[in-house]
């Protein structure tokens, strides 16, 4: 229940249009507990769907038309977020994002590879039927996952030599389709304390240069991430009436992030791993919470196989 309670807060924003209001004191600190979680942990979301190297393990170009890649891997991020029931802990877990991606070659370049330009492509596969996790109705679905899409392109600087690296930069957009977390009843008690109804979408730019040493593969770069969304949280505002406030969320928040990546490379198959960082900022919360640092950073990684053809 506390990874639900997590993927309950993906997608929550960091600046208010609204703000919580309330006669009841109890519900007034509660609501903007509640609002503190949710900006703590869009960026967690963002960095989980992202990750950091858009083509895992290589930075170098694909080589231009008929060359092209396909991955699956599985993003991580160690998520820590101020408790909405307490000031006096916070909520830790790991929110896991399982992506697919893939590119073309478009272009080789110039000698060297210098301009070579591949297309990126990726997809986030987002259960539907999660306990109090729903997802809009008219999202794209493959099977019983939400489809979560990503678009970018990557550029070539160098195509690498011993000991000269391979180097690129690439700029990905990402978006999650919208999702509900619990559902208010027709009275206080009926449903859920509160929901949220929300999106993401995610824009990545990254430097990579990366290493090829005979069957290991290396990769480490730098990064800048801009999520942004809209979305809106509900809640009882003077219980036990039923009688409700909604709060609305317009999401901006950027980031940066380092990354690494270690590979074994089997012919077209490549097994690699990623870990990551990702800075913190002052989320401006509503009151300081004991146990929780709301400018510190968090530690991301993931695990994947990617095909080179």
């Amino acid at each position: 229940m506390k990874y639900l309670a997590l993927v309950g807060l993906v997608l929550v924003g960091t600046r208010l249009d609204g703000q919580c209001s309330s006669g009841n004191a109890q519900v007034l600190a509660a609501c903007n507990a509640a609002v503190d979680a949710f900006k703590t942990f869009q960026p967690l979301a963002g960095v989980a769907v992202s990750g950091g190297n858009p083509v895992i393990g290589t930075a170098k170009p694909l080589g231009g038309l008929g060359h092209l890649f396909v991955s699956a891997r599985v993003n991580a991020v160690k998520a820590a977020i101020p408790n909405p029931d307490t000031a006096g802990a916070s909520i830790d877990g790991v929110v896991p994002a399982p992506v697919i991606e893939g590119g073309i070659g478009l272009y080789p370049g110039t000698a060297g590879g210098f301009l070579a330009i591949d297309a990126l492509a990726s997809a986030v596969l987002l259960p539907t039927g999660l306990d109090k996790l729903s997802v809009d109705p008219d999202a794209s679905k493959v099977g019983g996952y939400a489809l979560g899409l990503g678009y970018g392109v990557r550029v070539g600087v160098l195509d690498g030599a011993f000991p000269v690296p391979a180097v690129s930069v690439s700029v990905m957009r990402r978006s999650l389709p919208r999702i509900r977390y619990g559902q208010l009843g027709a009275a206080v008690g009926t449903g859920d304390a509160f929901e949220l109804d929300t999106d993401l979408k995610a824009t990545n730019v990254r430097v990579a240069a990366s290493w090829r040493f005979v069957l290991l593969d290396l990769a480490a770069g730098f990064g800048f991430d801009k999520y942004t969304g809209t979305g809106a949280f509900r809640y009882y505002n003077n219980p036990p009436t039923a009688s409700r406030d909604t709060v609305s969320l317009d999401l901006d928040n950027s980031r940066q992030v380092l990354f690494a990546n270690a590979g074994l490379s089997l012919s077209m198959l490549k097994l690699v791993g990623e870990i990551g960082y990702q800075t913190g900022k002052d989320q401006n919360l509503s009151v300081n919470y004991s146990d929780f640092d709301p400018k510190a950073g968090h530690v991301f990684g993931g695990v994947g196989v990617r095909f080179n053809f």
